[in-house]
C-alpha cells in the first residue's frame, strides 16, 4: 500500500487492511521486524526473536481472525510456546524450553496474531521495574534514563515505541497497570478468572495474577479480551459470565448517573507525588464536567494490612519458585542460581508459616467483601495508578549496606532472622511506596484499568487507575472509550521514539 506508515495503525486497523487485501501479512511483519531492530538496541525490550517462525506463520494466517496478521510480542513468563525458551528473566532458565503452549497462547493464536518474539521481565516477574541481571534493564521510550515499570516492562516499552501495537502482559500486583502508566499506554487487568491460566497451573500467585495485553488503543484491549475470555474448567477461579462484546462497550457511552469515588492518599500513608495527585484531580474535574457524581472517599480497607498480606503471598511464591528450580537444574538450587534479592525473598518465604499464608488470604477475602460493598454505591473507585512518576534506572536497587547484609544472610540461610528483624519487609515496602495503589485489585479479584491522562512536569506519563466491581470490565471499557476521546488523553505518539 503506497504511503503505508506501520506505526500509525493499532492492531484492529492493521488487521482490517490485511483482510481487505490492501496489505499483505508479510509486508506488515517486515515493518514490525524493521522497527524492532531500530529501537531494541536502545530499549532492550525484546530478548528472544521468532522472526523465522513468524515468517513461516505469515504464509498461512487465518484471515478470519480478529487480529489476523498483526505482529505481537509475548511476555517471557507465563506465556509459553511449545519448544521455545521461557526464561522468566532468570539465568537459571536459560536452557529451558516450554513443553506445551500455555492456554493463553492457544487462545491468542486463534485471533491470527503473529508472534515475533518475547519481552524482557524482571527475574520471576517480581519487581515493578524491569532490570534483570541476566538480560539487563529495559528503558522507557519517553526517556531512556527511566524505567518502563514492571513486570511487563519489556512489553510496555515495545508497544510505546511502536515495535508492535499489542503485546502480552500479566498482572499479579500491578504488572500491567504500572508499565502502562509509565509508558503512556492503556492497560486493563481483568477480573480474576476471566482469562486462562493453564495447563501448568490452576491459579497464578494464589489468584492474584491475571493475563491480558498492553495496547495503545482501548479498542485493541477490548477486542483481545473478547477473544481470550475463557471458561477454563480446571482453573481454580471463574469470573462472572459476560456474554456481550467488550469491543462494542468501548463505543457505548457510560450511563448518565455514574458515581465515582476517588482518593489520592497512599494506602501505606506514604507520600504521593504532586504530579500523580494532579492527574486524579484533573480527571475528577473532567468527569464532573461530564455530569458524573464525583466524591472523595478512602477505600474501606486497611492499606497496611493489604500490603502485608500481599507480601506474605509474594515471599511464599518466591520460595516455591526457587524450590521448583530443582526440576530444571537437576539438583538443589543454590544462592548463585538466582539474583541476590530473589534468593533473600525466597529465604523469607521459607520462614513464612502456613498459618501466615492462610491469614493473609483471609485478609484478601475481607477486602473483597468491603470493596463490593463500596461498589453498591459507587460505580468506580479512582486513584493514581502509581504514587510517583517512573524512577530512574537503578534507583530502586538495594543500598550497598543492604546488599552486604543480604549476602551474609544468604550464605548463612538466615531467612528466619531476616524475617524476625523485618529488614526484607522494609526494603519491599519501600519499593511498594512507589506503587501502592495497584495491589488491592489483585487481592480482591476486581478488574482495574489505567488510562494515560497526564504528563509530569518532566514530560513523563502519569496514569489514572479505575477499579470496578468484579465482572464489570464492560463498564470500565465504556468509560475508557469516552476518556480516549477527551482532551486529557495523552497520545503515546508524543514520546520521542515513536516518531522514528
Amino acid at each position: 500500500m503506497e504511503g503505508f506508515v506501520y506505526k500509525k495503525y493499532d492492531g484492529l486497523a492493521l488487521a482490517e487492511l490485511i483482510k481487505n487485501k490492501e496489505l499483505q501479512v508479510k509486508e506488515v511483519l517486515e515493518e514490525a521486524i524493521k522497527t524492532i531492530e531500530i529501537h531494541n538496541p536502545s530499549l532492550n525490550a525484546v530478548i528472544n526473536k521468532f522472526y523465522e517462525k513468524a515468517e513461516r506463520h505469515a504464509e498461512c494466517v487465518n484471515l478470519s481472525g480478529t487480529f489476523a496478521g498483526v505482529p505481537m510480542l509475548l511476555k517471557d513468563i507465563g506465556q509459553e510456546i511449545a519448544g521455545e525458551k521461557i526464561t522468566q528473566g532468570s539465568r537459571a532458565f536459560q536452557s529451558y524450553c516450554a513443553k506445551a503452549d500455555s492456554e493463553y497462547v492457544k487462545q491468542v493464536r486463534k485471533t491470527g496474531a503473529v508472534f515475533v518474539g518475547q519481552t524482557n521481565v524482571p527475574e520471576f516477574a517480581l519487581m515493578g521495574i524491569t532490570e534483570p541481571r541476566f538480560y539487563g534493564p529495559t528503558r522507557n521510550p519517553w526517556n531512556l534514563d527511566h524505567t518502563p515499570g514492571g513486570s511487563s516492562g519489556g512489553s510496555a516499552a515495545a508497544v510505546a515505541s511502536g515495535m508492535v501495537p499489542i503485546a502480552g502482559a500479566n498482572d499479579g500486583g500491578g504488572s500491567i497497570r504500572i508499565p502502562a502508566a509509565y509508558c503512556g499506554l492503556f492497560g486493563m487487568k481483568p477480573t480474576r478468572g476471566r482469562t486462562p491460566v493453564g495447563p501448568t497451573y490452576g491459579r497464578n500467585w494464589q489468584g492474584a495474577s491475571v493475563d491480558h495485553i498492553l495496547s495503545r488503543s482501548v479498542r485493541d484491549s477490548a477486542a483481545m479480551l473478547d477473544e481470550i475470555k475463557f471458561f477454563e474448567k480446571a482453573a481454580a477461579f471463574h469470573a462472572p459470565p459476560f456474554d456481550g462484546s467488550y469491543l462494542q462497550m468501548v463505543k457505548v457511552p457510560p450511563k448518565k448517573n455514574l458515581r465515582i469515588a476517588f482518593s489520592v492518599r497512599s494506602p501505606l500513608g506514604s507520600d504521593v507525588h504532586e504530579d500523580c495527585k494532579e492527574a486524579v484531580y484533573n480527571a475528577a474535574k473532567l468527569l464532573a464536567s461530564m455530569g458524573y457524581h464525583i466524591e472523595e472517599v478512602d477505600a474501606p480497607v486497611d492499606g497496611r494490612k493489604i500490603a502485608k498480606s500481599y507480601l506474605t503471598m509474594y515471599f511464599g511464591e518466591v520460595a516455591a519458585a526457587i524450590t521448583s528450580l530443582e526440576e530444571i537444574l537437576g539438583r538443589k538450587a543454590v544462592m548463585n542460581d538466582v539474583e541476590l534479592t530473589t534468593w533473600i525473598l525466597g529465604l523469607v518465604g521459607k520462614a513464612t508459616s502456613a498459618e501466615e499464608i492462610v491469614l493473609s488470604i483471609r485478609e484478601w477475602d475481607q477486602a473483597a467483601f468491603a470493596m463490593e460493598t463500596i461498589h453498591e454505591t459507587y460505580d468506580f473507585y479512582m486513584t493514581p495508578t502509581t504514587a510517583f512518576p517512573p524512577s530512574k534506572i537503578g534507583e530502586l536497587e538495594p543500598k550497598k549496606s543492604e546488599q552486604l547484609s543480604m549476602q551474609v544472610a544468604g550464605r548463612l540461610s538466615m531467612g528466619g532472622v531476616l524475617k524476625k528483624v523485618g529488614i526484607v519487609e522494609q526494603v519491599a515496602e519501600n519499593n511498594l511506596k512507589k506503587t501502592p495503589f495497584t495491589q488491592l485489585a489483585n487481592l480482591t479479584g476486581q478488574p482495574a484499568m489505567t488510562v494515560p491522562l497526564h504528563l509530569s512536569a518532566d514530560g513523563l506519563p502519569v496514569g489514572v487507575q479505575f477499579m470496578a466491581a468484579r465482572g464489570r470490565e464492560d463498564s470500565l471499557y465504556s468509560l475508557a472509550g469516552q476518556l480516549e476521546q477527551s482532551e486529557l488523553w495523552v497520545p503515546v505518539e508524543k514520546n520521542p521514539l515513536f516518531s522514528i
